[in-house]
């Protein structure tokens, strides 16, 4: 558990101001809470007026603040209450506010005289100077200040060790809960990602299901069909043939981790492209600018064919000009990162955001897009994912973005 605390961090400092008002009332002593550099937290309560008017004066409030730093630092050494007298003389006790052996501050307290043969015998914390005997208003303020019996003055250290003891307990229960609680969500969304990844990596796959039932058959009929479009010198057609070949040969041979590599991914793609354009014609233009020497990057698989059905759905099929689509690849030494731009009219501000959220909408293909951001993130680590922009004006396109290691398979 995270014990690098802060004071205020640690503890309630409005709960804590409540406590030190209460307290400083009933027992007629001043009080403060200071930090770790005796630096107060808290405001003063029933501070004597001698120390109220010192501590407005910038060098002698500088002396007061040492004292209780010196104080606090002496309290934590011992691990008790200390007593000791200020700079200026007054009897005071620090009680430390630790956890785990860990110093966070201490309770300041005092400001009082005791019998004077038990004060003579009280160390001063810090060197005692004369300082504010140069001001004859603080010097009667000093003469007046209130005497204590140091048997209820030290009493009074104890039972705030025993109030600080308490609260540090409260907090450290509260703070170990609050971590477990945060632990557990974070454990319960971790999971329900997972979940939601094999879902969506399901959804990906059902189309390669469904052609397990008889893949021999299958390749036979399509080598069928290849071999008679070859002896009727039917070249379009042969090549279309085998080109859905290779297609399903891909989704058959996928492995059980989701991973392929992403010369095998662009293999797929550009035989889709090339069925896609005979089935168009001249509705679209497709260029892949990705360099050979990436083809041996693992990437996950079918990461990239729903993003170009997309570009069918979504840009070409809902109007009549040429559309266009460019895949290009670049790297940093670290990460690849692949770019799909299209010359669609683009997608909102909105929703791009409801499809990478995973908003359930199925316009602008919401539901692929964010499997694959999801997939790239439970495969390579939440640094990894996707990315889109867009102007939102027609012809002025979409563009997505992805990034996964630059690891070879």
């Amino acid at each position: 558990m995270h014990t690098n605390y802060k004071l205020h961090e640690f503890l309630d400092v409005d709960r804590l101001q409540t406590l030190q008002d209460n307290f400083s009332q009933s027992m007629m002593i001043a009080l403060v809470v200071v930090d770790q550099e005796g630096v107060p937290v808290t405001r003063p309560s029933g501070f004597s007026d001698f120390c109220a008017r010192s501590r407005m004066n910038a060098s002698l409030a500088r002396h007061c603040y040492d004292s209780d730093s010196a104080g606090g630092e002496a309290a934590m050494r011992a691990g008790k209450p200390v007593v000791y007298r200020c700079y200026c003389g007054f009897v005071e006790f620090a009680v430390p506010i630790m956890i785990n052996d860990h110093y966070l501050g201490a309770f300041i307290s005092g400001q009082v005289k005791v019998e004077e043969e038990k004060e003579q015998s009280i160390p001063y914390i810090l060197d005692n100077n004369r300082l504010w005997q140069e001001n004859p208003w603080l010097t009667e303020l000093h003469h007046q200040s209130q005497r204590m019996p140091y048997e209820r003055f030290e009493s009074t250290a104890n039972t705030l060790l025993h109030v600080a003891s308490y609260l540090v307990e409260q907090a450290h229960a509260n703070n170990i809960q609050r971590e477990l609680r945060q632990k557990d969500l974070e454990l319960t969304n971790e999971l329900r990602k997972r979940v939601e990844i094999e879902r969506s990596l399901h959804e990906a796959e059902f189309k390669a299901l469904s052609y397990q039932i008889s893949p021999h058959f299958l390749f036979n009929v399509l080598n069928t069909i290849g071999r008679l479009a070859f002896l009727e010198d039917a070249s379009r057609t042969e090549t279309m043939v085998h080109d859905f070949s290779d297609m399903m040969r891909y989704l058959l041979r996928k492995n059980n981790n989701g991973l392929i590599t992403l010369g095998q991914e662009l293999n797929y793609v550009n035989c889709y492209m090339a069925i896609q354009k005979v089935r168009m014609n001249d509705r679209f233009d497709y260029a892949c600018h990705i360099p050979e020497k990436y083809n041996a990057v693992v990437c996950p698989f079918l990461i990239l064919q729903p993003l170009v059905e997309n570009f069918f759905n979504y840009v070409v099929e809902p109007r009549e000009t040429k559309s266009h689509i460019q895949l290009r690849a670049i790297d940093d030494g670290k990460d690849v990162i692949i770019e799909i731009a299209d010359n669609g009219d683009g997608i909102s501000a909105e929703g791009i955001q409801h499809i990478l959220s995973g908003n359930q909408n199925r316009q602008k293909g919401g539901i692929g897009i964010h499997n694959i951001k999801n997939r790239l993130q439970l495969l390579f680590g939440e640094n990894y994912g996707l990315q889109i922009s867009s102007p939102h004006k027609p012809m002025l396109g979409t563009t997505i973005r992805m990034r996964f290691p630059l690891l070879p398979a």
